[in-house]
């Protein structure tokens, strides 16, 4: 073979005439031709085997150059050829690649074979692809039509020969096939035509897909077989982050990529390739658009939690970005730092520089919670969440890391609260401390062991320390002086000095030959030990040892002592740690309690899991966010009541046990302890909690463990009883036939003979039979009066009566209340017993007692308010339930008749209409008249009300006064008759909790007869005294959101409220103006009123209590027309104030109204309102201030307007100073052209009263 297969550049320029020994394609086949000549390279195909392509390469060429005009068929048939040939050659060229006879000829037909097939494959399967990709998009999904089916087959055909395609290219270049190429060396075009194939479908939109996994991961290993054998590294390094930049779905595909390219052909450079490339991007380049920075973030995150111990050596290039302006970057290494924290840098086995490592990290996400960007924060805070639950966070970082969550509590960024809060959970969920100690509970403990450390450390200090020379220091010190004696003693002496000192030492040897031989042993031992330490001899070290004399030791005692000391001194850092913790436990606990009723739905549910977590953990004090989300069940929001529900279901209603009655047991424990000493709204709150899990999570066994403590079956505690007989009228809610078949059992047990000992089971035990009336549409459940029940009531109520018992009026209330809602002829009943109670009373008692006097005068009240409700509500409901009936029955016999009135609807409007005037007629005519047993306590009940100096008693006052009340709701008349009186009680009694029934009283007097009432409206304002304030603004709050009452100038002294020391009043006046914003208008039509008065110099408010009302209630104006009118109404108020406490309290209100163009238009046409004022910085600073605010987000042909206003006002203020400077009073405050003529009368008082816009049209959008 002559010629070279040299792969083009472009495909087109194979049919150019090349250089020497270049192959050329000589003849491109016509389409119409291309079938036969297929043909014909299938049958060569089968002969010759796969170098049959090195004579049919110009027909595959010629199916690239008509790829547009030819079949799908045809390029599917050349497709398939192209695979068989290149499958042919990874089969035959195994054993070609091993031999080492093969010639250069045989080696070159190898190679074009190679070089030509693989080019026709990648190219053909990229015009493949691409014509794909459009049959995708022109082709809309679920359209019909044949064309549209005939590109889905096509789709679908490609997808599965797509993978044996790239199955082919793999197992060709899994051989090395480098050696066909002359030194080895594969050139760059043959290596590109492949990669280029590869990143072509990588681009395919839905490469991410499932469906695609067979697709990617080819695609991935043949890339890593490319990059690890054929230099392709650098290439890919940039095609991925070219690729990354425009096809953002490939961060995913790419990570994957990566972590196999690094793992399984470890290729690890090609990670610090890209990170490289990624960490040089320049700040500015990321934040422009397009930059791809969203795909580099995800691709970062996705390669750490693969590989995270590879991004260690690169992640120097990456905190670059920590300090860029992309939040997207600066996530993403926050989330690396974290994978590397959780996977790789945790536990204790790690080395000085691991650790180094690890704190650096810890110390750079504690920054980025602080970062300026709310994502980068909340993305911080989760990946903290995540390695607090891998338990790797170390120790000493807690007490920080927790104190640093507890402040991002206080975030403006929703998510950020969130996750602050999902991080304090982590942090209870995961603590090494003990959570069930409160700080209170630690602090003695610790004070103690501190003090015992204390003393300690005292006791040593007292004792000298005993100087301690280690045995290596000794020898070290002794090493220089024994090396020369030894050398000495040792080295060989001449004849002559030997004789000297024979002669010499000859009278001596026999005194000192004992000194000698101790010498020279000395000697011996120390030349064995320095050889012993030379050569490291552990054997005659150990012998040697044995005669040597003993070093100095530390005393045992000493030890002890030192090791004790240690020990304490652990112990009182641990308890440090604890407290602190503790306390931090329950900052955030209190924290996250007042978030229960954000508006927030998410982060209620945030809130509520966090209760939840810190109870099932027994937190100290946990149980208080537990009980203040329990109202939430009453929530509007289904999202939010469902979270407490289950919240509840969780904690109390998952019972753990063995069998069906230790479950039971567990369950009924549980829901009693919640319910002891629980308040009236907590109890109803759990009921309907518990009705609706009846069905679902209790049953028999639950029921008869109740039952059994009721009846005393089971010993247990009175509260117990309580709470057990309450959850079975939880349980009555929703099937009633547990309370009605045991009826007789709850009337012996707490309504029989012990009765008096117990009142508040009696109470208890009458809810839950209430809970057993049924309100279907039917007709009513009641029991005859003869029934048990009753007599059991009526004897209990009446011996009640005359005993002073603290919970008998209680029990009175439900027994009357149960009465009317069960008995047949409930009238009659209460009769007797009013009766029944009044001659107990004159019978047992000589002289009368107060408190006896009060019960009777409750009952009555009692009596007289369920008898106004029986008719109401029981009496009209079945009225209406029985013309309903007569109604059905009429219409089946007059089926076909019909009046004009029956069409209009009239008949039943005016039935409703006789029924009502019916029960009034009732009410006025007949529940007070002579015969009725009711009117012969209302002269005793005025008479008590209006003479509170004869009849000074609390309890008996306070009895009659909320009769009163109660008979004054039977009819006008009555109403009419006592309502100056009952005003005379709120305005003079001494009593704070007659003052507040009373304020209660006249709330539902107002509702119910408000025409009576209405003269009265403007004393009900004026009870904000500091002992009812907040019954008053609760009530007022309701007049208002149920248009009973109509607000008026007077809401000033709710508006005061608002900066109420009491932050429970500060809350509820929050409230009550937050209502009265949803009301068109209103807040807006009252705001100069509220201003004339609260600015009133005789009130004496301060300005900075001013200040904070009128932000708040300036924050409700958000319609421009409503701003336009107020900066005109108030600019016009400057002319009658006087004083400059009112200029300044204006000015600051114009400041405090979110100004738009119209306002600041408006606010220059009433200049000469206001610029003579303008030389008090009250007013001046205000004023400014608006064009500051206005400056700020105006367009830029405003800017110019507000500039120059703010110049005006700069120079008129100077004129101004500069003229008082000189001694000369400003003229314009003499001006008389800007002073509001006054009447010709004068007022008493020298201020100004300012007039009320109550009359004024209302405005607004």
């Amino acid at each position: 073979m002559s010629w070279d297969f040299f792969v083009p550049v472009c495909v087109g320029d194979l049919v150019k005439t090349g250089g020497i020994n270049q192959y050329v394609v000589q003849d491109v086949v016509s389409a119409k031709q291309l079938p036969s000549c297929l043909n014909k390279f299938k049958a060569a195909l089968r002969s010759q085997g796969p170098l049959c392509i090195l004579e049919h390469f110009d027909t595959g060429y010629s199916v690239l150059q008509h790829c547009k005009a030819v079949d799908l068929a045809v390029k599917e048939d050349t497709l398939e050829l192209l695979v068989q040939v290149v499958s042919g050659l990874s089969v035959s060229l195994p054993s070609i690649l091993v031999s080492t006879s093969l010639s250069a000829a045989e080696r070159k037909e190898k190679l074009n074979a190679v070089k030509m097939s693989v080019f026709l494959l990648c190219k053909l399967t990229e015009n493949l692809e691409s014509d794909s990709y459009r049959q995708n998009i022109v082709t809309a999904p679920g359209k019909g039509g044949k064309k549209g089916k005939a590109c889905g087959e096509g789709l679908v055909q490609w997808d599965s020969e797509r993978e044996q395609v790239l199955q082919a290219l793999v197992q060709l270049f899994q051989l090395d096939i480098r050696s066909l190429w002359s030194l080895s060396l594969v050139e760059e075009e043959f290596i590109s035509c492949v990669t280029c194939c590869c990143y072509k479908l990588l681009e395919n939109p839905t490469i991410s897909h499932v469906k695609s996994k067979p697709t990617r991961d080819c695609v991935i290993h043949l890339l890593g077989l490319l990059i690890k054998k054929y230099n392709h590294l650098l290439g890919a390094g940039v095609k991925v982050i070219q690729m990354l930049q425009h096809f953002e779905q490939l961060s995913s595909v790419f990570a994957q990529a990566v972590s196999v390219w690094s793992t399984e052909y470890g290729v690890r450079a090609i990670i610090g390739e890209v990170i490289r490339e990624i960490g040089q991007k320049s700040s500015e380049e990321l934040a422009r658009e397009g930059s791809g920075v969203k795909a580099f973030a995800s691709f970062l995150s996705e390669v750490s939690a693969l590989v995270p111990e590879l991004m260690i050596p690169n992640i120097s290039v990456l905190i670059t970005h920590l300090e860029g302006e992309s939040h997207t970057m600066r996530v993403a290494v926050c989330e690396v730092l974290g994978e590397i924290l959780v996977r790789v840098l945790c536990g204790d086995g790690l080395d000085e520089s691991g650790r180094a490592d690890r704190d650096r990290f810890f110390d750079t996400l504690q920054e980025h919670l602080h970062d300026s960007h709310s994502h980068v924060r909340t993305r911080v805070l989760q990946v903290y969440t995540r390695i607090v639950n891998s338990k790797a966070l170390p120790l000493c970082r807690y007490s920080e890391v927790m104190e640093l969550a507890v402040g991002r509590l206080m975030d403006k960024s929703i998510n950020v609260v969130k996750s602050s809060i999902q991080l304090l959970a982590a942090f209870i969920a995961h603590n090494p401390y003990s959570c069930k100690l409160s700080s209170a509970d630690l602090k003695k403990p610790l004070e103690k062991e501190t003090s015992k450390l204390r003393e300690l450390k005292e006791k040593l200090e007292g004792t000298a320390p005993v100087a301690v020379i280690k045995a290596s220091e000794l020898w070290a010190a002794m090493v220089p002086e024994l090396l020369v004696t030894v050398r000495k003693e040792l080295e060989p002496t001449s004849e002559e000095e030997k004789e000297q000192q024979e002669d010499e030492e000859g009278g001596e040897v026999e005194e000192e030959k004992e000194a000698e031989d101790d010498r020279a042993t000395a000697v011996k031992i120390a030349h064995v030990q320095y050889l012993t330490f030379s050569s490291g001899s552990d054997d005659d070290t150990s012998e040697l040892n044995q005669n040597l004399p003993p070093t100095p030791q530390k005393e045992p005692e000493k030890e002890g002592e030192d090791g004790e000391l240690k020990k304490q001194e652990m112990l009182v850092q641990y308890l440090k740690d604890t407290e602190t913790f503790a306390l931090q436990v329950e900052r955030a606990i209190s924290v996250i309690n007042t978030m229960l009723y954000w508006k927030t739905t998410s982060v209620v549910q945030e809130a509520v899991q966090f209760c939840v977590t810190v109870c099932e953990f027994s937190v100290a004090n946990s149980i208080s966010g537990v009980r203040k989300m329990l109202p939430l069940v009453w929530s509007t929001d289904a999202a939010i009541k469902d979270a407490v529900i289950h919240a509840y279901r969780r904690l109390y209603l998952n019972p753990q046990g063995d069998t069906i009655r230790t479950k039971a047991q567990t369950l009924v424990d549980s829901l009693s302890e919640l319910m002891v000493d629980s308040s009236l709204g907590t109890i109803q709150c759990l009921e309907e909690i518990v009705s609706d899990s009846v069905i679902t999570l209790m049953d028999i066994s639950v029921f008869q463990v109740l039952w059994e403590r009721f009846t005393g079956k089971r010993e247990t505690s009175s509260l117990y009883k309580r709470a057990a007989v309450l959850l079975l009228g939880m349980a009555a809610r929703a099937e009633r036939e547990v309370v009605l078949s045991n009826l007789d059992t709850l009337c012996s047990v707490a309504l029989g003979e012990k009765v008096t000992e117990d009142f508040l089971l009696a109470r208890d035990a009458v809810i839950t039979i209430c809970n057993i009336t049924d309100h279907s549409k039917g007709a009513p459940f009641r029991l005859p009066q003869d029934h048990q029940l009753f007599t059991c009531l009526t004897q209990a109520v009446a011996e009640g009566v005359v005993m002073e018992d603290p919970y008998w009026q209680s029990f009175m209330e439900q027994a009357v209340r149960l009465i009317y809602f069960l008995a047949e002829s409930p009238d009659q009943l209460c009769s007797r017993l009013l009766q029944r109670s009044a001659r107990l009373l004159l019978d047992q008692i000589a002289e009368v007692n107060c408190v006896c006097l009060a019960q009777l005068l409750a009952a009555c009240g009692c009596v007289a308010f369920w008898q106004v409700s029986h008719l109401e509500r029981s009496v009209s409901a079945e009225l209406r339930r029985r013309r309903g009936e007569t109604e059905e029955r009429e219409e089946k016999e007059k089926a076909n008749e019909s009046t004009m009135e029956e069409e209009l609807g009239l008949i039943g409007a005016s039935a409703e209409d006789t029924e009502a005037e019916l029960i009034r007629n009732i009410c006025e005519t007949e529940l007070l008249a002579e015969e009725n047993l009711l009117s012969a306590f209302l002269p005793l009940l005025v008479r008590v009300c209006g003479s509170p100096g004869r009849y000074s008693h609390p309890q008996l006052t306070t009895a009659a006064c909320l009769a009163l009340s109660q008979y004054m709701m039977i009819s006008p008349s009555v109403c009419e008759e006592n309502i100056r009186l009952m005003f005379t009680v709120l305005e003079r009694s001494t009593l704070p909790v007659v003052r507040a029934n009373a304020i209660i009283a006249l709330g539902d007097l107002t509702v119910r007869f408000p025409n009576i009432l209405e003269p009265w409206t403007q004393n009900l304002y004026a009870r904000y005294v500091p002992s009812v304030r907040q019954t008053a603004v609760t009530v007022l709050t309701q007049l208002v959101l149920k248009d009973v009452l109509k607000v008026k100038g007077q809401v000033s002294e709710v508006a005061v409220l608002l900066i109420d020391p009491d932050s429970h009043i500060n809350s509820l006046a929050l409230n009550f103006f937050n209502e009265l914003a949803t009301k068109d208008n209103a807040i807006y039509n009252l705001l100069p009123d509220i201003i004339s008065r609260l600015s009133d110099p005789e009130r004496g408010m301060s300005s900075e209590d001013f200040n904070t009302i009128m932000k708040q209630l300036f924050s409700y104006i958000t319609k421009e027309r409503q701003t336009e009118s107020l900066v005109e109404k108030l600019c016009q108020r400057f002319r009658t104030a006087k004083t400059e406490r009112q200029w300044c309290d204006l000015a600051v209100s114009l400041s405090l109204l979110s100004m738009c163009e119209r306002g600041f238009k408006r606010l220059q046409e009433c200049w000469e309102c206001y610029s003579d004022k303008l030389t008090e910085p009250g007013v001046y600073q205000p004023l400014l201030s608006i064009t500051a605010k206005l400056r700020r987000g105006a367009k830029p042909q405003f800017k110019v307007y507000y500039s120059l206003f703010k110049s005006v006002l700069y120079t008129i203020n100077f004129m101004f100073i500069f003229i008082a400077g000189q001694g000369k009073p400003p003229v314009s405050r003499c001006d008389d052209s800007f002073v509001t003529p006054r009447k010709s009368c004068k007022s008493k008082k020298p201020a100004i009263t300012f007039s009320s816009d109550e009359e004024e049209d209302e405005e607004g959008e």
